[in-house]
């Protein structure tokens, strides 16, 4: 009985903690997370591995002696179910959860989907490359073939997401599609400076996040994880930057 009751609580903190990896959270936060949710269900020895493919997570005691591992192989950014598991969790810790309920509130979070429909998304992409232009003091002559770029550049991430397994590839064709468009676009009128066109739709694209949780693993001491995201960030990196020295090595 003890074991099974061990064993319900460890997978609500593996759920946890794979919910968190997989929509962008740091690797300090699941791993402090998994662990206070732990000691909120009685149990306090126990530890965590977490790296960005995968959580390890064990329980010891007298009578049980368990360990389970959970491979995360997709990873997004979708900080509002970081945000209601980080919200579980504070209620676990506060005694107003129990095991069971909290299994089920995290199975619905894990099965919820994006908030914003995929219009809403190409046009926030669009508006904010073309936000971005002003910001690197471009000018307002640019402002709406930045906005036309990046929603053609976003609208092609996306599909070729859908296709590819290979982030890298979607990120690098997206940029093709980029420098494609701001080219065409400055040719025919459209724009005064093409750096600014492309700096501005490419941000999109761009891993910020990635690259500030990189930074903060290794501050933390997470220096496996801390070096496979920054490694991560500076293969996307290369991808957008690649997609867009090929257009101008043809064009």
């Amino acid at each position: 009985m003890e074991k099974q009751l061990l064993s319900d609580e460890m997978e609500v903190c593996l759920l946890a903690g794979k919910i968190l990896l997989q929509n962008g959270a740091e690797t300090h936060r699941v791993e402090d997370t998994m662990l206070r949710m732990a000691a909120a269900f009685g149990i306090t020895n126990c530890d965590s591995f977490v790296i960005p493919t995968g959580i390890i997570f064990s329980i010891q005691s007298e009578k049980v002696d368990q360990t389970k591992l959970v491979r995360v192989s997709e990873r997004t950014t979708n900080l509002l179910k970081v945000t209601q598991v980080n919200r579980i969790s504070r209620q676990i810790t506060a005694g107003q959860l129990s095991a069971r309920d909290a299994q089920h509130m995290l199975q619905e979070v894990e099965a919820s989907g994006t908030v914003f429909s995929l219009p809403v998304q190409i046009f926030a992409a669009a508006i904010s490359s073309a936000c971005f232009v002003i910001m690197f003091a471009g000018t307002w002559h640019d402002f709406f073939p930045a906005f036309i770029t990046g929603g053609l550049g976003f609208i092609a991430f996306l599909f070729i997401s859908r296709l590819s397994s290979v982030k890298f590839i979607s990120e690098f064709l997206a940029s093709v599609v980029i420098g494609i468009v701001s080219y065409a676009l400055i040719n025919i009128g459209m724009g005064s400076e093409i750096d600014k066109i492309i700096i501005g739709s490419v941000m999109p694209l761009v891993p910020g996040l990635l690259i500030t949780n990189a930074v903060r693993d290794l501050m933390s001491g997470h220096l496996v994880s801390g070096m496979s995201k920054g490694a991560e960030a500076l293969l996307t990196a290369l991808a957008i930057g690649g997609g867009i020295a090929l257009i101008f090595s043809y064009l």
